[in-house]
């Protein structure tokens, strides 16, 4: 990853989900660039924890309903004028069947996934506007939007309806300047949608071409760099960052299958 310092340095950063694995990455590589930073999560003690360590500003808030995006709303306001960049990476990842989804765990995933990152790009895009800020939305999807799994239906569609919303506002802001794009994350062991077997994990690794799972800064390097001004003319596209996997239908050449055989 380039150095960001003279992109970044003293720039107003959001950045939701923070206490999460993608969360935690995106906030590291925007600290180590000596942004200022404002991180919101659900979770109060893993997020303390981490803006202490990145001496950052924090804000616990619930996104799954109104009162919790308007915490998190206010407290941006309450910060600066408008922030610069906002980094809606917040999302809940259930795995149920169809028969035995909760009607009220869609609304959960739908209030978390597309509501939230809705509400908040609204909000921060009518400051951007005030304050004359050429902004930067950056959304994070997933390779489900685009593959889905078994089990995973709910999860997949809202992960489509935010690759569609960063396509639709991109055009709605751009005469602002504003730019909106998202990016899809790889596989990565130890994040909230991967708490699954060994040989899960191995299964899915074996699916990406590249042969490894995401690191600390793969996603990251994306989301920076579409924040940036190196990014200048991208709005409303998705970067796939996942060693190929949402590429097509890729299996292991046989020798290797044979390996594991």
């Amino acid at each position: 990853m380039r150095d960001y310092r003279d992109e970044f340095t003293g720039a107003r950063v959001v950045v939701t989900g923070a206490a999460g694995i993608f969360g935690t990455w995106i906030a590291e590589a925007f600290a180590a660039t000596g942004a200022d930073l404002l991180l919101s999560d659900g979770r109060p003690e893993p997020l303390a924890a981490l803006a202490g360590r990145l001496g950052a500003r924090h804000v616990a808030a619930d996104l799954t309903d109104a009162e919790g995006l308007k915490v998190l709303g206010d407290a941006v306001a309450g910060t600066w004028q408008a922030p610069d960049v906002l980094v809606n990476n917040a999302g809940v990842y259930p795995r149920t069947p169809l028969a035995t989804t909760d009607p009220d765990e869609v609304r959960r995933v739908l209030d978390v996934n597309v509501i939230a990152p809705f509400e908040l790009t609204r909000r921060a895009v009518a400051a951007m506007i005030t304050a004359g800020v050429a902004g930067r939305i950056v959304n994070i999807s997933s390779g489900a939007a685009v593959c889905p799994g078994v089990g995973g239906s709910v999860y997949a569609a809202s992960k489509a309806a935010v690759e569609t919303l960063t396509r639709s506002l991109a055009l709605e802001v751009a005469r602002h300047g504003i730019r909106v794009n998202s990016v899809q994350p790889g596989f990565a062991p130890g994040s909230e949608v991967s708490e699954v077997s060994e040989d899960h994990i191995e299964s899915m690794r074996a699916r990406i071409p590249l042969g490894r799972m995401s690191g600390p800064q793969d996603a990251p390097a994306a989301v920076l760099w579409l924040a940036s001004g190196d990014a200048s003319f991208v709005t409303g596209t998705t970067v796939a960052v996942d060693g190929g996997r949402t590429a097509g239908d890729y299996k292991p050449p046989v020798q290797e299958q044979g390996a594991r055989a």
